[in-house]
């Protein structure tokens, strides 16, 4: 990985689109911080295209799509995005409401087993909002547990015939081999009319957990905020370039130099 600073001003000025985690690549310890906020309403401003990609449920995803200044969140790792379309919410499931239907009531059985199975996880405290995937706590609501316990947790989930990815707070599992990198496809396609294999030296993602390890493959102008390092040995695929400040901070660090870039 290099430093952030070193990614050369052409390839920045080539940028159309950012795409995002949220959880420790926005937030910081949870929150939102106001430095952030404004990066993403300058990157929008500047006719950027911005497109949160995160774990995080259907209830946050329509939320955030109403409030914060983008064009689509991608939520619970591939299976809908959010938009507004004429200033109403549109969510586009990947599934029919029948496979989520009965989706969702073999995450809930997993999840029980999952809960009483591996000491000192819980469920995700907005589990109960989630359309199509099987978050547990890890880390967010729970004390940390140890890599063995969430290595456990990602297994039950396989054996189940789940995908796994872990996050910096979640485990989440999920039925299809959808994950981030396909919905952005997806989005971008369908709402953009963009390309993301032809086109992707001309987006950017900044990310910080091993469910964006998809994205870090996929584009050259990959991103990792400094607390990235924590998980670096767990990383099937690493970003090219890492920020100095770690998560909120550091997306604020790599959108200042985008927009710089830019003039």
């Amino acid at each position: 990985m290099q430093a952030i600073q070193s990614l050369p001003a052409p390839a920045l000025r080539r940028i159309r689109g950012v795409l995002t985690d949220i959880d420790g690549t926005i937030t910081t310890d949870g929150r939102l911080p106001a430095a952030t906020y404004m990066a993403l309403d300058r990157l929008k401003a500047a006719g950027l295209h911005v497109i949160p990609v995160t774990g995080r449920c259907i209830a946050w995803a329509e939320i955030l799509t109403r409030l914060w200044p983008v064009d689509a969140i991608i939520g619970e790792n591939g299976a809908f995005y959010s938009h507004l379309r004429a200033g109403k919410l549109v969510t586009r499931y990947l599934d029919d409401a029948a496979t989520r239907a009965d989706n969702l009531a073999r995450i809930h059985a997993l999840g029980k087993r999952i809960v009483q199975e591996v000491p000192g996880c819980a469920l995700a405290s907005d589990q109960a909002w989630h359309a199509a995937d099987l978050a547990v706590d890890h880390a967010e609501d729970v004390a940390p547990l140890p890599p063995t316990a969430v290595e456990r947790i990602a297994g039950l989930m396989r054996q189940a015939g789940m995908t796994a990815t872990v996050s910096s707070i979640h485990v989440n599992g999920w039925f299809g081999d959808h994950d981030k990198l396909s919905m952005s496809r997806l989005c971008a396609a369908e709402l953009l009319g963009a390309d993301l294999d032809a086109e992707r030296e001309e987006w950017l993602f900044i990310g910080d957990s091993a469910n964006d390890a998809s994205m870090f493959a996929h584009f050259p102008l990959s991103v990792g905020v400094a607390n990235i390092r924590d998980i670096l040995p767990q990383l099937p695929a690493k970003p090219a370039y890492i920020t100095e400040a770690a998560c909120g901070e550091g997306f604020a660090e790599m959108a200042e130099l985008l927009l710089a870039a830019r003039g």
